[in-house]
């Protein structure tokens, strides 16, 4: 074999080796693995990453808050039986929120985000969903009010849990505070359980973050 034969042989090898490089990469999961360590609500979890504990926000979706009920109960327990304790999952983070969560797809044998609207517990949130397939998202949401599927099952679908948020933060407490005239902090309250209902009485202020859970310190 000349020279030219050998010189064409080792390119055809580097650019074989360099393909398969690429189709390896390719293959290759993405996103950070992590561990379920508990449920806060529909959109809302905790996990273990790299060793330390991470709140996740739900990237895409805007699940019914907990003083929706009975839908925010419901999709907080489809995402418990969806994510139980200790269940394997990869995060795909889009982003960091005010609040200081990750927000991320959550990824475990399906796309849990997806599964959520797809099952009617959760609504496509317009207003981020550019970090995501949009169209994908849009087109679960279709389906399960076709459907009638959970928060489907109202015609129009229930309020929306952007609009709910926004009007519970309009509202205007009688005495110009708070129910009662009293305001609670968290560390007195005693217990986790205790907090949800001052907050299904209008205490407000108990949810910092506005995600339908108060005092989650309590927890």
């Amino acid at each position: 074999m000349n020279d030219s034969a050998l010189r064409l042989c080792s390119a055809i090898g580097v650019l074989g080796l360099g393909w398969l490089g690429v189709q390896a990469g390719l293959a290759q999961p993405q996103g950070l693995s992590a561990t379920v360590l508990s449920i806060g609500d529909g959109d809302t979890i905790r996990v273990r990453q790299a060793g330390r504990a991470v709140t996740v926000r739900l990237a895409c979706i805007d699940a019914p808050e907990t003083a929706q009920s009975p839908h925010g109960q419901q999709a907080r327990s489809y995402l418990q039986q969806r994510l139980p304790v200790g269940r394997e999952v990869r995060l795909d983070v889009k982003a960091t929120d005010r609040y200081g969560r990750s927000v991320a797809e959550v990824i475990s044998d399906i796309n849990i985000n997806l599964a959520l609207v797809e099952d009617g517990q959760a609504f496509a949130y317009r207003q981020y969903l550019s970090g995501c397939d949009a169209k994908e998202y849009l087109d679960a949401e279709y389906r399960a009010s076709r459907g009638r599927y959970g928060v489907w099952q109202l015609e129009g679908g229930i309020t929306r849990p952007w609009d709910f948020r926004r009007g519970r933060r309009a509202a205007v407490i009688p005495d110009g505070t708070t129910p009662g005239g009293r305001r609670y902090r968290c560390s007195e309250i005693g217990s986790y359980a205790k907090a949800q209902q001052l907050l299904r009485q209008g205490h407000t202020y108990l949810d910092g973050n506005s995600d339908g859970e108060a005092c989650e310190s309590l927890r």
